[in-house]
């Protein structure tokens, strides 16, 4: 009797399991913009895949595909890995945000993970981090640091994402110099290291000595150091290809999303939503907003930023803070307003400075 009852048990526990939607197993997929070995963005999620895996053993099997461009590219790779039984899919670039939704409405049994977007769906969700606070930390170090007061910025596709580091970048910048100017370069590419380098070359050439990127390889930077200038890594430390130029880079650590997200699926709790990492979100891997060491910088500067870093992990510091007043004189936050998530995800304007319009 006793037996028979622990069977009972035992199936009734299996059933309710399922219901709830636990599963055994899952195969997570992940979409990149760039190959893996781009040392920048891709790279970034890629490790965050690995570490999916190492997390969770042989109870989450992981696929990718790389290069994959955003548009109908996008959307025929995320069909088909969800014919093959994907259950769970990372997008992990903003234009394949409608890509995503258009999928996701086909298969409403697999959940879709979209990087840097502000669509979701019942079975769609999207994340992000508030690079822009590292950015800001930058631009405070490219003031203090200019010896020609011209800093630059290779830029790739003028959507909110890049648009809020430019400004973010040059706020700090102005705050630490008054006379400071910036120069942007638009690429239109995520990854080419020869356009990324020309870029950086051309502005280098025009007086240039701090640059920023968001592009994603080390190229701009490897230019920096080629030309005696300095900068900034993207997404990844990359000071191993520029260690005389490199003052600290922005680290992109997507690994307790990935593996939060994958575990929810695993154990039937997975929800829909929105999600923005921030700089104080710390944990063994690292935070979510991590930064690279300081280097080649004085030690009243690493100081400096050092502290600037601590509000605004503590949340008393917001670099979008009112007044801010776009280049064409509208005013964009008023005195004391703090720029919420939306104003941040639709930011499509250059801060009063900037000088030039951003491209259609």
């Amino acid at each position: 009797m006793r037996n028979l009852l622990l069977a009972i048990l035992s199936v009734l526990f299996l059933v309710t399991g399922a219901f709830a939607g636990e599963k055994d197993k899952i195969k997570a997929g992940f979409v990149y913009v760039g190959p893996v070995g781009d040392h920048g963005w891709t790279y970034r999620h890629d490790i965050g895949r690995q570490d999916v895996e190492k997390h969770f053993g042989d109870r989450v099997e992981t696929v990718y595909v790389e290069n994959v461009p955003e548009g109908a590219d996008a959307e025929r790779v995320m069909t088909q890995m969800a014919m093959q039984g994907v259950d769970i899919i990372f997008a992990t670039s903003f234009g394949y945000m409608e890509p995503v939704l258009n999928v996701a409405k086909k298969f409403p049994n697999v959940k879709f993970e979209h990087a840097t977007g502000y669509k979701t769906a019942p079975n769609a969700a999207n994340y992000g981090l508030k690079l822009y606070q590292a950015r800001h930390i930058q631009g405070l170090i490219a003031g203090m640091m200019t010896k020609t007061n011209k800093i630059c910025y290779v830029a790739s596709y003028p959507i909110p994402e890049v648009i809020r580091e430019i400004n973010t970048y040059y706020l700090g910048a102005k705050k630490m110099n008054p006379d400071v100017e910036l120069k942007i370069t638009w690429v239109f590419t995520w990854y080419n290291p020869g356009k990324e380098a020309d870029a950086a070359k051309a502005m280098i050439d025009q007086g240039c000595d701090m640059v920023a990127q968001h592009t994603d390889s080390p190229a701009p930077l490897i230019a920096a150091q080629e030309a005696g200038a300095h900068g900034f890594g993207q997404a990844s430390d990359q000071i191993k290809f520029a260690p005389k130029a490199q003052l600290t880079a922005t680290i992109d650590n997507w690994s307790p999303y990935y593996i939060a997200k994958v575990g929810a699926l695993l154990d039937g709790t997975w929800e829909t939503g929105t999600y923005f990492g921030d700089i104080s979100e710390c944990d063994a891997t690292g935070c979510a907003v991590g930064m690279a060491p300081f280097t080649n910088l004085p030690q009243d500067v690493i100081d400096y930023v050092t502290d600037v870093r601590s509000q605004i992990a503590a949340g008393t510091y917001h670099a979008f803070t009112g007044p801010i007043t776009d280049n064409e004189g509208k005013l964009q936050l008023a005195d004391g307003v703090i720029a919420d998530r939306a104003h941040i995800d639709s930011m499509m304007y250059y801060v009063e400075g900037i000088v030039g319009s951003i491209p259609k």
